[in-house]
């Protein structure tokens, strides 16, 4: 039986460990994880679940990091969601948000105000000509929501074309677009949404052949509408979808597509702009694409409810037919903190550091595809990454049960990643951008502890 004791510390203490940090978290007093879950089925919208069997309580961040009600310390790597891009409380977020704060909380479009207009200056010096005019909103389905309207109101067509696996929003137009059971209720929605093969190049029929796909939407085109449309929208790395990449050269062809059908092309940047992506700072350019429209949230605020869409001076006239107001679109708080992200971005390196880290990643996943069966793909590009579990490599049957105990695994040890695809079977690792190589080195460790207990 001693033999027995001494062997568990020796295989605790060869357990990853995750790397020091210097921070302190603040003590907590409030209600307990049970407490809150059960005020919260009381109370709270009971369509909402919640991560892990034993639902957390996170009280504090800082960073990349992530602390629960007893002060454990665990790696982000998800962020809120693909939310926090800078790392959660970043100082000159916070400052900017702070200072703002106790200057104007709000006032809205009616009136002049510096923080909005610099914001909209800013974000567009980041767009490629002539994606020059900016409208403000509050989420990434209200982003998808107004590009539609755009869309529709500019061309004077009805049709859209988007991809079957792919999530635009809840709202009931943005549902619409949306092509995955989980996240339609079943209401009549997606008027005029015409859905394309997925260029996905795993589960895809034509593998990374992007023309190929391409060819699907000419033949929907030609087949199950008009013949004009009004839009085709995309993410370029399906974020709930499971951190799944366009098969390259789909866009270019499918833009050329599109725009010879009368539409204009949607590029959906909620989980992919901002740096994210680390070859550019869009998702888009990994294609070599301009869009017409493009939308993003999320990370545009690091956390702050805020979200954009950006297009050409001409399609924005369209909406000049009536008064088109939104009463918390560039709101000055909000705008300060869209700033301050920007800002830490560039002055922190943060695209640069998502392609190495980003890199680091991926170099790892590969080894552990390598070593684990059950690591079907393993995909992405920068810090969006997915890790793709399936129980037959060659049918590529998802590996639900064994993602969900990888997944609580690895929060065990201290690193919380996202679940999603269709199947529920693809690990995302979207963390803050500020992720170091240590941090990844800890990531993937725990990866293969979680992986080798199957």
């Amino acid at each position: 039986s001693s033999s027995a004791g001494q062997a568990a510390p020796a295989a605790a203490a060869a357990l990853p460990q995750i790397p020091p940090f210097a921070h302190t978290p603040a003590p907590y007093d409030g209600p307990s994880a049970a407490e809150l879950l059960a005020t919260r089925k009381r109370h709270l919208n009971p369509a909402m679940f919640h991560f892990y069997g034993e639902a957390m309580n996170v009280v504090e961040g800082k960073m990349q990091y992530l602390y629960d009600d007893t002060g454990r310390r665990y790696l982000d790597a998800f962020g809120g969601i693909v939310t926090v891009s800078v790392g959660h409380c970043h100082p000159k977020v916070n400052a900017a948000i702070n200072r703002q704060n106790g200057l104007l909380q709000h006032a809205t479009t009616i009136y002049l105000h510096p923080e909005v207009t610099a914001f909209a200056e800013e974000l567009a010096a980041k767009l490629p000509d002539p994606l020059s005019v900016c409208y403000f909103v509050n989420s990434g389905s209200e982003a998808n929501d107004l590009a539609l309207l755009m869309a529709r109101l500019h061309t004077g067509n009805h049709g859209v074309v988007a991809l079957r696996n792919c999530y635009h929003g809840m709202s009931p137009s943005t549902m619409g677009l949306t092509a995955h059971a989980t996240w339609k209720y079943n209401v009549p929605q997606g008027s005029g949404v015409m859905h394309a093969l997925n260029p996905n190049p795993y589960r895809g029929a034509f593998g990374n052949d992007g023309p190929r796909y391409a060819a699907d939407v000419a033949d929907l085109l030609g087949t199950g509408s008009s013949g004009r449309v009004a839009a085709f929208f995309a993410e370029t790395v399906q974020g709930v979808g499971g951190a799944v990449p366009l098969a390259d050269g789909y866009l270019p062809a499918v833009y050329e597509t599109v725009r010879a059908h009368g539409g204009v092309c949607v590029a959906d940047e909620v989980q992919t702009g901002f740096g994210r992506c680390g070859t550019h700072y869009w998702g888009f350019q990994t294609q070599g694409v301009v869009p017409d429209i493009v939308t993003m949230a999320k990370g545009i605020g690091n956390g702050v409810p805020l979200a954009a869409v950006v297009t050409t001076p001409e399609i924005a006239a369209s909406l000049q037919s009536r008064v088109h107001f939104n009463t918390f679109g560039g709101n000055p708080v909000c705008s300060a903190a869209g700033r301050a992200v920007l800002k830490a971005i560039d002055e922190d390196g943060l695209q640069e550091n998502s392609l190495k880290v980003g890199g680091l990643l991926m170099e790892r996943f590969e080894q552990l595809k390598a070593k684990h069966d059950v690591v079907g793909d393993v995909r992405g590009k920068g810090l969006m990454l997915g890790v793709e579990l399936v129980t037959d490599r060659a049918e590529k049957t998802p590996a639900k049960q064994e993602t969900l105990r990888v997944f609580e695994r690895m929060r065990e040890l201290g690193v919380l990643v996202g679940k999603g695809g269709l199947h529920g079977n693809v690990l995302r690792v979207k963390p803050p951008m500020c992720l170091t190589a240590d941090d990844a080195s800890f990531l993937a460790d725990c990866m293969d502890v979680a992986l080798s207990e199957l």
